[in-house]
């Protein structure tokens, strides 16, 4: 029974079987924001030209357009969060290795201003 339950867990939904929509990260947001487009743009274009197909082949482009859009949007600043965080890691791991040692620059900046005052 237990393997089942973790069988389960493993599933996930992919679209048109080739994209995990659960395991890669800003998947699931790019493809609900182009799905929104691709209706508000292919019937905005059929209200104003009561053209079916080309209404369709805009809500098409659009669904596609707004999906890569969001999608190196999301992916962009996950980027630069994860490098953000990186950096803010390896301050502190240098903070708490240089505290208190000669090599410590707030250690530099105390000992200068006391000496001047």
């Amino acid at each position: 029974m237990a393997v089942e339950g973790e069988e389960e867990k493993t599933k996930s939904f992919k679209l048109l079987g080739i994209l995990d929509i659960q395991n890669i990260p800003c998947a699931r947001g790019a493809v609900l924001h182009g799905s929104a487009a691709s209706i508000f743009v292919g019937l905005g274009h059929f209200l104003a030209t009561s053209r079916v197909k080309r209404s369709f082949d805009f809500g098409v482009g659009g669904f596609i357009l707004t999906t890569l859009g969001s999608w190196f949007y999301c992916r962009y600043n996950n980027a630069k969060l994860r490098i953000q965080q990186k950096l803010i890691k390896d301050g502190l791991k240098n903070k708490v290795m240089y505290e208190g040692t000669s090599l410590d620059p707030t250690r530099k900046q105390n000992s200068s201003q006391g000496g001047g005052s």
